[in-house]
């Protein structure tokens, strides 16, 4: 059965906020572009952001006339994209009633995904928007005040606890998660054997220079440090008594990450070290090599938007979105070879964050919030019929006399 992807780009504006509104709505095919659809209208009197979210609920909706599967919705309003994502708080009363419809309308798709992107790459829904706001002008026929719909009833839940920002946002967050949908993982307070489970000890490499320098690391293979080397070796033991029964050894290709699973297969029994090119870092691309306050000075812009969404990339980079589909198959590729058996990963911050991400079944503000130290070590199980439990986070207690 072939799925059919939709792009939905929608706009809504206010000259005066609150002022004469409307939106705009483009569908268009993902593969090839073409115009699929058009949407807009004028809406009265009402803000900015009552009108964005009217573009989106009739966008989303024109896809399901279409008998779109999966949606791609591009917006450049962060708030309505923060706060479909879950990510930001619904405070206001009025958005709310129009945030559960988007809500609504979201569940009706395998999937959705939110991404914002600048104003000058949604120049095709800005022009509908405008295009009814002055046909609505030209006609001189007076517009009503909008007033957003009276909430009667909570938000339908599709699943998994409301969210601090409102019941809005949490299908369309859960449907931001790549791969397996772990917020359908049996739910028991029943304890599983662990023996049963395949087990992924999840280790990031030991720190190089860019490491205790706070510069971004992708794909330039930067060697351990003295201090990096050292750090290896203290884990390597942490390994051998943590999970002498390994099996296999699974590395990114960088030196650095080489280095460490080396010496932890080594000290779990002398196995040798798989590489899988798709437990590479994230690739950074222009921010290579930068610190972070580089980066702020010269694409302010852009780093701002990378921080809102996994699927927008650096300049000449790579989302997160991208590298988080590529753990999961790495991760899939593992629980089919090695079923009730103990693997170590080793890797770097993002695919470990990613995987963590989803095993907790967490949204995207879960990467912000965790920190992971050079050589630190997390433990998770997963079971056939797709339970999950992780055990542990970031140890580090092998590394305090260094």
């Amino acid at each position: 059965m072939v799925t059919r992807t939709v792009l939905v780009e929608a706009d809504g504006g206010s000259r005066g906020n609150p002022g004469p509104a409307g939106y705009g709505a483009v569908l268009r095919d993902a593969a090839t572009g073409e115009v699929l659809a058009e949407r807009s209208e004028a809406i009265g009197t009402a803000t900015n952001n009552v009108a964005e979210y009217r573009g989106l609920i009739a966008g989303l909706a024109a896809a399901a006339e279409l008998g779109a599967d999966e949606v791609e919705v591009r917006m450049d309003s962060k708030l309505v994209v923060e706060q479909m994502c879950g990510r930001w708080q619904i405070k206001h009363p009025g958005l709310r009633p129009l945030a559960a419809e988007a809500a609504q309308l979201v569940g009706g798709f395998t999937a959705v995904r939110f991404s914002w992107i600048p104003r000058d790459r949604n120049t095709h829904a800005d022009a509908l928007a405008n295009a009814a706001m002055d046909a609505a002008a030209a006609s001189g026929v007076a517009t009503p005040t909008v007033e957003p719909p009276r909430l009667v009833e909570p938000p339908r839940r599709l699943g998994g606890p409301e969210p601090a920002g409102g019941g809005a946002a949490e299908v369309a967050a859960r449907a931001e998660a790549p791969g397996a949908d772990l917020t359908s993982a049996p739910v028991s307070w029943e304890p599983r054997p662990s023996f049963t489970a395949t087990r992924l000890i999840l280790v990031r490499h030991g720190e190089t220079e860019y490491t205790e320098q706070g510069r971004y690391s992708g794909r330039g293979d930067i060697p351990l440090s003295s201090r990096g080397r050292a750090q290896v070796r203290a884990t390597a033991a942490r390994l051998a008594a943590l999970a002498p029964d390994t099996v296999a050894v699974v590395s990114s290709p960088l030196s650095r990450c080489v280095a460490t699973a080396e010496a932890i297969a080594a000290a779990v029994g002398d196995l040798p070290v798989r590489r899988d090119d798709e437990l590479i870092e994230c690739d950074f691309g222009a921010w290579e090599g930068r610190t972070f306050a580089e980066v702020r000075e010269g694409w302010a812009g852009e780093l701002d938007a990378w921080l809102a969404s996994t699927r927008v990339a650096p300049p000449d980079g790579e989302s997160f979105a991208a590298v988080a589909e590529r753990c999961a198959r790495v991760v899939r590729r593992l629980l089919d070879a090695y079923p009730g058996q103990t693997v170590v990963v080793v890797s770097h911050v993002s695919p470990i964050k990613l995987m963590l991400r989803d095993a907790l079944a967490a949204t995207d503000s879960f990467l912000h919030r965790l920190y992971l130290d050079a050589a630190g070590v997390s433990v998770l199980d997963r079971w056939p019929d797709g339970g999950v439990a992780v055990r542990s986070v970031n140890e580090t207690a092998h590394l305090t006399s260094l």
